[in-house]
């Protein structure tokens, strides 16, 4: 359990009193008190909450009761995908109110950032890395520039995977230095900006693999390819894949929101990654299709263009962390991941 602390009335998102007081202690002067506990209600400021993980998360958080203040740069587009009839928990804040946004909430989850799975050119490769530093650093400046009684104590901070660059033979965990290429390097920056908050705030940082769901990800893209070349492994087939379902990310972020064993760098994997040829396999399996065609590079490129690397190149990470936390996956193996999406 995580301290209770006393709000000041200068926001309208109501949140609920701590139970662990008696009532008296704080009626005198007026003020709410914030709990973040394993039973009790959070309120949570999301940045990229309209995006592939953001939507299921706030979905997640709502389902439990907890309330969700969604930052964004579009607040229409943001009141379509959350409208108020279905979210009542939910409130959306411009951008030029995020201050509003993170005062006084329990905890930022920042997932904002350009998608990866696109054609990469100069431009896009400058606003992925752009979009991530300047969404993070304006948050990390919000929270350290409020008063503790009104600070966020948790900064979940999605990164990647890509810290670590490709290798088709190493073997990465949380320790592992950072790779050398345009991915890593935009990570140890997103990583950087995030650990510029405030020290009395825990942070974790997620370093999330190939997300796979229905809605969106890599997976969205790879299966028109996939289904028009029979099915065949996606390039050589012998590159890594450190994949996790929506789900259990969705979950790790969630836990760490409230369990304060939860910080530093977790990788956001599933325990069991696999070569790509095999998740091919599975793949081919699933939607019915043989597996024996080959999806040439130049398929995938024409997709994705320099983007691609994502998917042709890869890397063996271990969630050696999350493990040893005691994180329990819905999705353990890529094959009933694929079922469950897929089926």
């Amino acid at each position: 359990m995580e301290i209770c602390r006393p709000i000041l009335p200068s926001f309208s998102i109501a949140t609920p009193l701590c139970s662990s007081k008696p009532s008296w202690l704080f009626e005198a002067k007026r003020i709410r008190v914030r709990c973040l506990a394993g039973d009790g209600k959070m309120v949570v400021s999301v940045t990229g909450a309209t995006g592939f993980i953001g939507k299921r998360l706030v979905q997640r958080l709502i389902e439990d009761d907890h309330s969700v203040r969604v930052l964004t740069r579009s607040k229409s587009k943001a009141e379509q995908i959350f409208p108020a009839r279905e979210f009542p928990g939910v409130v959306v804040v411009d951008e030029s109110k995020w201050i509003d946004g993170i005062e006084g909430s329990n905890a930022v989850v920042n997932l904002a950032g350009l998608p990866i799975s696109t054609r990469w050119s100069p431009e896009i490769k400058k606003e992925i890395l752009d979009s991530r530093i300047r969404v993070t650093s304006k948050v990390v400046d919000i929270i350290n520039g409020l008063r503790p009684d009104v600070r966020p104590t948790v900064l979940a901070s999605a990164t990647a995977v890509g810290y670590y660059g490709t290798s088709e033979t190493k073997v990465f965990n949380e320790q592992s230095p950072s790779g050398n290429d345009y991915l890593a390097e935009v990570c140890r920056q997103w990583e950087g900006t995030a650990l510029r908050v405030n020290k009395d705030v825990r942070v974790a940082l997620i370093r999330i693999g190939v997300v796979l769901g229905k809605e969106g990800g890599a997976l969205a893209k790879m299966i028109p390819i996939f289904m028009m070349f029979a099915g065949g492994p996606l390039g050589s087939g012998k590159q890594w894949f450190s994949w996790i379902h929506i789900d259990d990310i969705v979950n790790l972020i969630y836990e760490s929101l409230s369990n304060p064993s939860y910080k530093g760098v977790i990788n956001g994997t599933a325990p069991n990654p696999v070569r790509l040829g095999e998740m091919c396999d599975h793949l081919g399996n699933v939607l019915g299709r043989p597996s024996w065609l080959p999806v040439p590079d130049f398929a995938l490129k024409a997709v994705l263009g320099e983007g691609a690397i994502v998917v042709l190149e890869g890397q063996k990470v271990l969630p050696e962390r999350a493990t040893e936390l005691g994180f329990s996956y819905k999705y353990p193996f890529v094959k009933d991941a694929l079922k469950a999406i897929l089926s």
